[in-house]
């Protein structure tokens, strides 16, 4: 069995896929998508039903392996089980009905935490700086006495690039466990590669930091993004 956390924002819906080895949390994967247009007038309910719709998507190998409990205290299954109301509901109950998903009351518990941080800074309206989170250091310039050995060290891998048909980049935050938390990100603005790269940083760092990382080594192909 895994866990899945659902969170809606003004501007966006995410998730964050859990499992639980002995009373633990620790996050699988992430998802997260800007709503658009139409997206952006649907009523909570439905957008958080968006949110389910839209992890099965993007995380079916998952899915299709393992039953999943979606953890809310919202009345997310009664919606999808009545879904007379909306033709999108009775699209979305079909499509999630391939899959065994239970739901179940939501504890107060870190995954929730994540996937509301993850939710608000998608898109993001805050820049904060890379110095937001302590002991960054990039390794094509960095002197291994910046570390403090006796801290656990966190990698965040970042990749950004810009075309004709759009500008996206990806994250890879691994734990000083070895468990790699992946996101892709699309952006609704024009924007060049170095730029898009950066938007992946600071992603990455706001989600350090919301996981309380200490210390963090960045990989980036870009002299830009290295040099900051």
């Amino acid at each position: 069995i895994l866990y899945l956390y659902l969170s809606v924002s003004g501007t966006a819906v995410s998730s964050v896929l859990i499992r639980k080895p002995e009373k633990a949390e620790l996050p699988i994967f992430y998802v997260s998508k800007a709503l658009q247009s139409a997206e952006l007038r649907y009523p909570p309910l439905e957008q958080l039903a968006l949110a389910l719709v839209v992890s099965t998507r993007r995380l079916r190998p998952y899915f299709q392996a393992h039953g999943i409990k979606v953890l809310t205290n919202q009345p997310l299954r009664q919606v999808l089980q009545k879904p007379e109301i909306s033709g999108r509901l009775i699209k979305w109950a079909i499509e999630l009905g391939e899959f065994d998903i239970q739901f179940v009351p939501r504890p107060a518990e870190k995954g929730q935490a994540v996937a509301d941080f993850i939710s608000e800074l998608t898109p993001s309206t805050a820049q904060p700086t890379p110095e937001a989170v302590t002991g960054i250091a990039l390794p094509d310039a960095m002197d291994t006495e910046r570390f403090d050995t006796t801290t656990p060290i966190w990698d965040l891998h970042v990749d950004g690039s810009a075309n004709q048909q759009g500008c996206g980049a990806g994250l890879v935050l691994t734990t000083p466990d070895g468990l790699k938390i992946e996101d892709a990100l699309r952006f609704d603005f024009r924007t060049s590669n170095n730029e898009a790269e950066y938007e992946a940083l600071l992603a990455g760092l706001r989600l350090a930091k919301s996981m309380n990382a200490k210390q963090v080594r960045i990989h980036s192909d870009s002299q830009l993004v290295v040099n900051q």
